[in-house]
């Protein structure tokens, strides 16, 4: 065939919109970015605060981010795999560990804007607070710090742990506009609100309840080979997991702040980066080997 040289002319680019390379790979919605980014006139370019919900396989990321004209800026951020420095060593990527990220990224920001103590929260017990641009009625009241749920490409479907970590962060004490219907407990037909269902969600109700069904089928097959919850179960009892998250969120606001990662400095590490030499070093390697090298003739 010969060669047809690709025009990207106006026609192109309408059709397949490739100068969004984000958008061509399946990351960025850029309609929803749009809405969330775009800020008013008269706010004279006050930041638009977003909370950013991403999962990966072994993680939850949840960041505080604004956008400027260079790019986004991330206010602050918090990980799951940050929470084995507050208790919690496995199960990092279920509902319960999903609101402890949000809880954790919630006193954190709040911490470093030095609003902590005017913004406690609300109690973990899964039922709903309406969202309020004050703390109370006072007109004199600060403002919450509030930001809006970014979930970029995830899937908002009704018990989603993106809203898992959006409960941890208003809990937390941040103000994000939402509503009931996407947590677990929500009857659509009825319309109401069950947190007693949440509650059993944040506290890791559902993974106890599923461990126990594992270990049950230990019994009955002893001979078949079941790996679920091998370290887990090893480390806590199911009844014991409401007990252990308890613990978690508890030392989640007594201490929010990223702990600084240890150094070794143990003396028997080995260095493998090889040592420069002086001049005068270098000159003294020299004549060693010149005498080596005659040394080595006289004997032949």
């Amino acid at each position: 065939m010969p060669f047809t040289k690709l025009v990207k002319n106006s026609a192109y680019f309408s059709r397949f919109q490739t100068q969004y390379r984000r958008r061509r790979e399946g990351k960025t919605d850029y309609r929803a970015r749009r809405g969330m980014v775009t800020q008013d006139k008269t706010k004279y370019g006050a930041p638009k605060y977003r909370l950013v919900v991403r999962f990966t396989n072994k993680d939850v990321i949840a960041q505080i981010v604004h956008a400027e004209v260079k790019g986004d800026k991330v206010l602050m951020a918090a990980y799951a795999h940050e929470l084995p420095q507050f208790g919690l060593n496995y199960g990092l990527t279920n509902y319960a560990a999903a609101y402890a990220t949000g809880l954790l990224l919630a006193r954190r920001t709040l911490t470093k804007l030095s609003i902590a103590d005017k913004f406690s929260g609300n109690k973990t017990d899964g039922s709903y607070v309406e969202p309020r641009d004050k703390k109370d009625d006072d007109e004199e009241s600060r403002f919450p710090f509030r930001a809006i749920l970014d979930v970029g490409l995830a899937r908002t479907t009704t018990g989603a742990k993106v809203f898992g970590v959006m409960k941890g962060v208003v809990d937390g004490g941040i103000a994000i506009p939402h509503k009931p219907n996407r947590f677990p407990g929500f009857n659509k037909a009825k319309g109401d609100f069950n947190s007693k269902v949440l509650r059993e969600r944040i506290f890791g109700g559902h993974v106890a309840s599923w461990m126990k069904k594992v270990a049950a089928e230990k019994k009955a097959n002893p001979d078949q080979k079941i790996n679920e919850f091998n370290k887990f179960s090893a480390a806590v009892k199911p009844e014991e997991l409401e007990g252990l998250y308890k613990k978690v969120h508890d030392a989640i606001r007594a201490n929010p702040t990223k702990k600084a990662a240890k150094k070794d400095n143990s003396k028997n590490r080995k260095n493998y980066s090889k040592k420069r030499l002086t001049v005068p070093e270098r000159r003294a390697a020299v004549a060693k080997k010149i005498q080596t090298l005659r040394k080595k003739l006289k004997k032949a």
